[in-house]
């Protein structure tokens, strides 16, 4: 009889822990630390928030990614709460998001990334510490074809144009085509206009190796680039500083940032330690060395000692 009461009150104790834990549960699963890092669709920003995920996996976080959109989309997924974060740039805030144009702050990195930072913060959009390299716009064009034709800026390419109107095709992304910041306001501000016909939508990732088979003469690109130096591509210069600056800072919804305060100093590191060279230097081992984007991500927190 003894044993029995006694196996009674271990199965009510055992019984009463379960309910304990079972009334818990709701807690800790609300205390984990869930976080949606979004990103965009070329080999940079899966770069940068293959960083994020690593950083904040670390940390103690819940990371889900939602990559590979356009920067309407991204932004959108932003403001309606589908994501909790992403690396946008400066300039593309204040020329795309705001439609501004001023040529003293646009082309100035303090002065536009303060100028979007106040405006979102308007907005419940929090801008970290900016990211100290620029990864403007530039077009393209062969080294070689640079140098045979003269044309190493800009205003050299808006003179050849107006003069031989078939004589170079253009490669750009469907996004830079149909942007304020693109290819039509350049166009007015340099004062050509490519026939219509010389114009090639393409994806992103394609346009350097058609510069490089010669099946576009004109070729959209980004200054940290792996595949400039690799190719022997020659970056035209922006003579009128048409193309703003775009450094990029992790932009965060103000109520996450407050939940979790630390991220800051999480993300604090990478700001200051990654520049263009660098970044050039990780883009081109995925484009080029054909290495994965955890590997080369994980790679480079590993050597500046974040991990």
């Amino acid at each position: 009889m003894k044993t029995f009461g006694k196996r009674c009150l271990q199965a009510q104790r055992f019984i009463a822990l379960g309910l304990i834990l079972w009334g818990l549960l709701p807690t800790l699963v609300w205390a984990q630390k869930n976080i949606v890092v979004g990103g965009k669709f070329f080999t940079e920003q899966y770069l940068l928030s293959e960083i994020a995920n690593q950083v904040l996996t670390a940390n103690g976080f819940e990371v889900e990614l939602k990559e590979g959109v356009g920067t309407s989309i991204a932004r959108q997924s932003l403001e309606t709460a589908q994501i909790d974060m992403y690396y946008e740039y400066s300039g593309t805030a204040y020329t795309l998001f705001y439609k501004q144009n001023d040529l003293p702050i646009m082309t100035d990195p303090e002065k536009v990334y303060d100028w979007v930072k106040q405006k979102d913060a308007e907005q419940g959009l929090i801008w970290l510490d900016r990211v100290n390299f620029n990864n403007t716009f530039t077009l393209l064009m062969q080294q070689s074809q640079s140098d045979q034709l003269k044309i190493r800026s800009l205003e050299d390419l808006a003179a050849y144009v107006n003069n031989n109107r078939q004589g170079l095709i253009f490669g750009v992304s469907a996004e830079f085509y149909g942007r304020v910041d693109g290819l039509k306001g350049m166009a007015k501000t340099y004062q050509f206009r490519p026939p219509s016909s010389q114009i090639k939508k393409m994806e992103e990732g394609l346009i350097y190796t058609a510069l490089r088979n010669d099946s576009i003469q004109v070729g959209l690109g980004f200054a940290t680039d792996g595949r400039i130096a690799a190719f022997n591509l020659k970056p035209l210069k922006d003579t009128k500083q048409y193309f703003p600056v775009y450094n990029p800072a992790l932009v965060v919804r103000q109520e996450i940032l407050e939940k979790y305060p630390e991220i800051e100093d999480i993300f604090r590191p990478i700001s200051a330690k990654l520049n263009n060279s660098e970044m050039q230097t990780m883009n081109g081992a995925v484009d080029i060395d054909k290495k994965s984007v955890k590997e080369v991500a994980t790679s480079w927190l590993t050597q500046h000692g974040i991990l």
